[in-house]
Protein backbone atom coordinates (compact mmCIF):
# COMPACT_ATOMS: atom_id res chain seq x y z
CA UNK A 1 0.00 0.00 0.00
CA UNK A 2 1.06 3.18 -0.68
CA UNK A 3 3.06 5.61 2.25
CA UNK A 4 0.37 8.33 3.43
CA UNK A 5 3.62 10.71 2.53
CA UNK A 6 4.28 9.88 -0.47
CA UNK A 7 1.60 12.94 -2.15
CA UNK A 8 3.56 15.05 -0.22
CA UNK A 9 6.74 14.37 -1.49
CA UNK A 10 7.69 15.85 -4.72
CA UNK A 11 6.41 13.75 -7.46
CA UNK A 12 9.51 14.33 -10.28
CA UNK A 13 13.06 13.72 -9.15
CA UNK A 14 14.89 17.04 -8.67
CA UNK A 15 16.65 18.49 -11.40
CA UNK A 16 20.66 18.20 -10.96
CA UNK A 17 20.95 21.38 -12.72
CA UNK A 18 19.31 24.29 -13.53
CA UNK A 19 19.68 23.22 -16.92
CA UNK A 20 17.19 20.43 -17.04
CA UNK A 21 13.90 20.67 -18.60
CA UNK A 22 11.68 20.21 -15.79
CA UNK A 23 9.18 22.42 -14.66
CA UNK A 24 9.54 24.40 -11.58
CA UNK A 25 7.66 23.43 -8.16
CA UNK A 26 5.40 25.88 -6.70
CA UNK A 27 3.99 24.77 -3.16
CA UNK A 28 4.35 21.65 -1.09
CA UNK A 29 1.65 19.89 -3.36
CA UNK A 30 2.37 21.93 -6.50
CA UNK A 31 0.30 24.50 -8.10
CA UNK A 32 -0.24 26.46 -11.84
CA UNK A 33 1.13 30.03 -10.38
CA UNK A 34 -0.83 31.71 -12.99
CA UNK A 35 -0.24 33.78 -15.94
CA UNK A 36 2.87 35.81 -15.52
CA UNK A 37 3.52 33.54 -12.20
CA UNK A 38 6.72 31.35 -11.53
CA UNK A 39 8.99 33.90 -13.52
CA UNK A 40 12.31 32.88 -14.68
CA UNK A 41 14.34 35.77 -14.59
CA UNK A 42 16.84 34.66 -12.10
CA UNK A 43 16.92 30.94 -13.44
CA UNK A 44 20.88 30.45 -13.55
CA UNK A 45 21.45 33.16 -12.41
CA UNK A 46 24.60 34.11 -10.82
CA UNK A 47 25.23 36.92 -8.00
CA UNK A 48 28.35 37.67 -7.19
CA UNK A 49 29.22 40.27 -4.19
CA UNK A 50 25.70 41.00 -4.08
CA UNK A 51 23.93 42.52 -0.92
CA UNK A 52 20.84 40.94 -0.43
CA UNK A 53 19.85 41.56 3.15
CA UNK A 54 16.72 41.53 4.20
CA UNK A 55 15.68 39.14 0.50
CA UNK A 56 12.54 37.35 0.88
CA UNK A 57 11.79 33.94 -1.64
CA UNK A 58 8.41 32.35 -1.23
CA UNK A 59 7.04 29.44 -3.32
CA UNK A 60 10.04 29.50 -5.10
CA UNK A 61 11.71 26.44 -6.44
CA UNK A 62 15.96 26.86 -5.16
CA UNK A 63 17.02 23.54 -6.43
CA UNK A 64 20.35 23.23 -7.32
CA UNK A 65 21.04 26.54 -5.93
CA UNK A 66 24.45 27.11 -4.64
CA UNK A 67 25.78 29.26 -1.72
CA UNK A 68 29.34 29.91 -1.68
CA UNK A 69 31.83 31.74 0.56
CA UNK A 70 28.77 34.12 1.81
CA UNK A 71 27.80 35.30 5.36
CA UNK A 72 24.96 33.42 6.61
CA UNK A 73 23.35 35.42 9.68
CA UNK A 74 20.08 36.01 11.15
CA UNK A 75 18.66 33.72 8.41
CA UNK A 76 15.37 31.25 8.30
CA UNK A 77 14.63 28.93 6.53
CA UNK A 78 10.89 26.74 5.53
CA UNK A 79 10.68 24.29 3.31
CA UNK A 80 10.82 20.61 1.77
CA UNK A 81 14.51 19.86 1.82
CA UNK A 82 16.45 17.34 0.12
CA UNK A 83 20.03 17.04 -0.04
CA UNK A 84 20.85 20.63 1.90
CA UNK A 85 24.26 20.63 2.51
CA UNK A 86 26.42 23.06 4.64
CA UNK A 87 29.52 23.74 5.01
CA UNK A 88 29.97 20.56 3.50
CA UNK A 89 27.67 18.68 6.03
CA UNK A 90 24.39 17.14 4.53
CA UNK A 91 21.84 18.63 7.29
CA UNK A 92 18.80 17.28 6.03
CA UNK A 93 18.62 14.09 8.14
CA UNK A 94 19.36 16.09 11.22
CA UNK A 95 16.75 18.53 9.88
CA UNK A 96 14.39 16.10 9.88
CA UNK A 97 14.79 14.01 12.87
CA UNK A 98 14.82 17.44 14.98
CA UNK A 99 11.47 17.99 13.81
CA UNK A 100 10.06 14.25 14.72
CA UNK A 101 11.44 14.61 17.83
CA UNK A 102 9.90 18.20 18.58
CA UNK A 103 6.32 16.84 16.94
CA UNK A 104 6.16 13.31 16.92
CA UNK A 105 2.96 12.92 14.71
CA UNK A 106 5.09 13.55 11.75
CA UNK A 107 6.37 10.21 12.49
CA UNK A 108 3.02 8.51 13.23
CA UNK A 109 1.96 10.47 10.07
CA UNK A 110 4.52 8.68 8.03
CA UNK A 111 4.52 5.33 9.23
CA UNK A 112 0.54 5.11 8.84
CA UNK A 113 -0.27 2.15 6.08
CA UNK A 114 -3.74 1.31 7.14
CA UNK A 115 -7.18 3.14 7.40
CA UNK A 116 -6.76 2.42 11.18
CA UNK A 117 -4.04 4.23 11.03
CA UNK A 118 -5.41 6.70 9.41
CA UNK A 119 -7.54 7.29 11.87
CA UNK A 120 -5.72 7.44 14.50
CA UNK A 121 -3.48 9.83 12.77
CA UNK A 122 -6.91 11.79 12.37
CA UNK A 123 -7.46 11.72 16.56
CA UNK A 124 -3.95 12.86 16.70
CA UNK A 125 -4.76 15.80 14.45
CA UNK A 126 -7.96 16.75 15.90
CA UNK A 127 -6.47 16.55 19.71
CA UNK A 128 -3.62 19.26 18.79
CA UNK A 129 -5.92 21.59 16.74
CA UNK A 130 -7.87 22.00 20.15
CA UNK A 131 -5.05 22.82 22.11
CA UNK A 132 -4.29 25.26 19.93
CA UNK A 133 -7.62 26.67 19.17
CA UNK A 134 -8.43 27.04 23.34
CA UNK A 135 -4.10 28.15 23.70
CA UNK A 136 -5.28 30.75 20.73
CA UNK A 137 -8.37 32.11 22.68
CA UNK A 138 -6.59 33.22 25.52
CA UNK A 139 -4.88 35.76 23.25
CA UNK A 140 -6.63 39.36 22.50
CA UNK A 141 -8.97 39.15 19.64
CA UNK A 142 -6.85 41.40 17.56
CA UNK A 143 -4.00 39.40 18.11
CA UNK A 144 -5.33 36.51 15.82
CA UNK A 145 -5.45 38.34 12.78
CA UNK A 146 -1.95 39.83 13.41
CA UNK A 147 0.60 38.11 11.22
CA UNK A 148 4.37 37.26 12.52
CA UNK A 149 7.07 38.14 10.23
CA UNK A 150 4.56 38.17 7.19
CA UNK A 151 3.55 35.08 7.29
CA UNK A 152 -0.68 33.82 7.99
CA UNK A 153 -2.19 35.54 10.85
CA UNK A 154 -4.00 32.10 12.91
CA UNK A 155 -6.91 33.07 11.51
CA UNK A 156 -5.77 33.07 7.69
CA UNK A 157 -3.99 29.37 8.71
CA UNK A 158 -7.70 28.34 9.53
CA UNK A 159 -9.17 29.73 6.57
CA UNK A 160 -6.55 28.13 4.56
CA UNK A 161 -7.18 24.35 6.11
CA UNK A 162 -10.79 25.21 5.14
CA UNK A 163 -9.66 25.49 1.63
CA UNK A 164 -7.30 22.43 1.97
CA UNK A 165 -10.30 20.45 2.95
CA UNK A 166 -12.50 21.72 0.40
CA UNK A 167 -10.21 21.20 -2.57
CA UNK A 168 -8.56 17.86 -1.29
CA UNK A 169 -11.13 16.05 0.80
CA UNK A 170 -14.19 17.37 -0.56
CA UNK A 171 -13.45 17.99 -3.95
CA UNK A 172 -11.26 14.90 -4.72
CA UNK A 173 -12.92 11.85 -2.44
CA UNK A 174 -16.47 12.88 -2.27
CA UNK A 175 -16.46 13.86 -5.27
CA UNK A 176 -18.10 17.27 -4.95
CA UNK A 177 -18.03 20.00 -7.98
CA UNK A 178 -17.87 23.19 -6.04
CA UNK A 179 -17.70 22.58 -2.18
CA UNK A 180 -15.06 25.59 -1.49
CA UNK A 181 -16.67 27.79 1.13
CA UNK A 182 -16.36 31.58 0.23
CA UNK A 183 -13.87 32.54 3.33
CA UNK A 184 -11.67 29.49 2.34
CA UNK A 185 -7.77 30.72 1.44
CA UNK A 186 -5.49 29.08 -1.32
CA UNK A 187 -2.21 29.61 -1.10
CA UNK A 188 -0.83 32.88 -1.49
CA UNK A 189 -0.36 32.77 -5.10
CA UNK A 190 -3.29 31.29 -6.45
CA UNK A 191 -4.57 33.24 -9.16
CA UNK A 192 -7.08 35.76 -7.70
CA UNK A 193 -9.35 34.85 -10.98
CA UNK A 194 -9.72 30.94 -10.56
CA UNK A 195 -10.37 31.52 -6.90
CA UNK A 196 -13.56 33.92 -7.62
CA UNK A 197 -14.29 30.93 -9.99
CA UNK A 198 -14.15 29.06 -7.52
CA UNK A 199 -16.55 31.24 -5.27
CA UNK A 200 -13.87 31.99 -2.72
CA UNK A 201 -14.03 35.75 -1.96
CA UNK A 202 -9.77 36.75 -1.21
CA UNK A 203 -11.12 40.20 -0.20
CA UNK A 204 -13.49 38.94 2.96
CA UNK A 205 -12.20 39.74 6.13
CA UNK A 206 -14.59 37.40 8.38
CA UNK A 207 -14.77 37.25 12.19
CA UNK A 208 -12.68 34.81 14.23
CA UNK A 209 -16.39 33.27 14.93
CA UNK A 210 -17.37 32.91 11.47
CA UNK A 211 -14.17 31.17 10.78
CA UNK A 212 -14.48 28.81 13.80
CA UNK A 213 -17.62 27.47 12.49
CA UNK A 214 -16.06 26.37 9.11
CA UNK A 215 -13.00 25.29 10.36
CA UNK A 216 -15.51 22.89 12.72
CA UNK A 217 -17.81 21.45 9.35
CA UNK A 218 -14.78 20.86 7.54
CA UNK A 219 -12.78 19.11 10.67
CA UNK A 220 -16.49 17.06 10.69
CA UNK A 221 -16.06 16.35 6.63
CA UNK A 222 -12.43 14.80 7.28
CA UNK A 223 -13.88 12.92 10.45
CA UNK A 224 -16.62 11.34 8.63
CA UNK A 225 -14.53 10.32 5.27
CA UNK A 226 -12.24 8.60 7.74
CA UNK A 227 -14.69 6.83 9.90
CA UNK A 228 -15.98 5.39 6.33
CA UNK A 229 -12.06 4.63 5.34
CA UNK A 230 -11.78 0.63 4.52
CA UNK A 231 -8.10 -0.43 3.53
CA UNK A 232 -9.50 -1.44 0.25
CA UNK A 233 -10.90 1.94 -0.53
CA UNK A 234 -7.72 4.07 0.46
CA UNK A 235 -6.40 2.92 -3.34
CA UNK A 236 -9.79 4.15 -4.82
CA UNK A 237 -8.69 6.58 -7.59
CA UNK A 238 -10.31 10.20 -7.44
CA UNK A 239 -11.96 11.70 -10.64
CA UNK A 240 -11.31 15.34 -10.22
CA UNK A 241 -8.33 17.10 -9.66
CA UNK A 242 -9.09 19.50 -6.20
CA UNK A 243 -8.60 22.72 -8.18
CA UNK A 244 -7.70 24.50 -11.27
CA UNK A 245 -4.01 24.59 -11.23
CA UNK A 246 -3.12 21.34 -9.84
CA UNK A 247 -1.48 19.17 -11.80
CA UNK A 248 -3.84 16.36 -14.21
CA UNK A 249 -2.61 13.08 -12.62
CA UNK A 250 -4.50 10.04 -10.66
CA UNK A 251 -4.61 10.65 -7.01
CA UNK A 252 -5.53 8.07 -4.80
CA UNK A 253 -8.10 8.42 -1.89
CA UNK A 254 -4.92 7.90 0.40
CA UNK A 255 -2.93 10.33 -1.99
CA UNK A 256 -5.59 13.06 -0.80
CA UNK A 257 -6.20 12.55 2.51
CA UNK A 258 -2.47 12.32 2.60
CA UNK A 259 -2.00 15.82 1.90
CA UNK A 260 -4.69 17.25 4.62
CA UNK A 261 -3.11 15.44 6.82
CA UNK A 262 -0.05 16.35 5.99
CA UNK A 263 -1.16 20.14 5.77
CA UNK A 264 -3.01 19.95 9.06
CA UNK A 265 0.60 19.14 10.77
CA UNK A 266 2.46 21.23 9.37
CA UNK A 267 -0.02 24.31 9.91
CA UNK A 268 0.09 23.02 13.33
CA UNK A 269 3.41 23.13 13.96
CA UNK A 270 3.54 26.90 12.12
CA UNK A 271 0.44 28.03 14.82
CA UNK A 272 2.51 26.74 17.58
CA UNK A 273 5.59 28.90 16.64
CA UNK A 274 3.61 31.73 15.94
CA UNK A 275 1.26 31.55 19.03
CA UNK A 276 4.38 31.44 20.99
CA UNK A 277 5.62 34.87 19.34
CA UNK A 278 2.49 36.49 20.01
CA UNK A 279 2.11 35.37 23.73
CA UNK A 280 5.37 36.86 24.65
CA UNK A 281 4.57 40.33 22.84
Amino acid sequence: MQSMTAASDPANPAPASPDEPLEAQFGPHRFYAGEGGGSEEFRGARFDVADLRGARFTDCDLTGVTIRDCWLTNVSISGYLSNVTVNGVDVSDFVSAELDRRHPERVQFREGQTADDVRAIWDTIERLWAQVIERAGRLPAAALTQQVNEEWSFAQTLRHLVFITDAWASRTVLDEEMPYHPLGLPQSWYPPADAAALGIDLTARPGYAEILAARADRMAVMRRIVADLTDDSLGRLCQRSPAPGYPDEERTVIDCISVVMDEEIEHYRFAVRDLAVLEAS
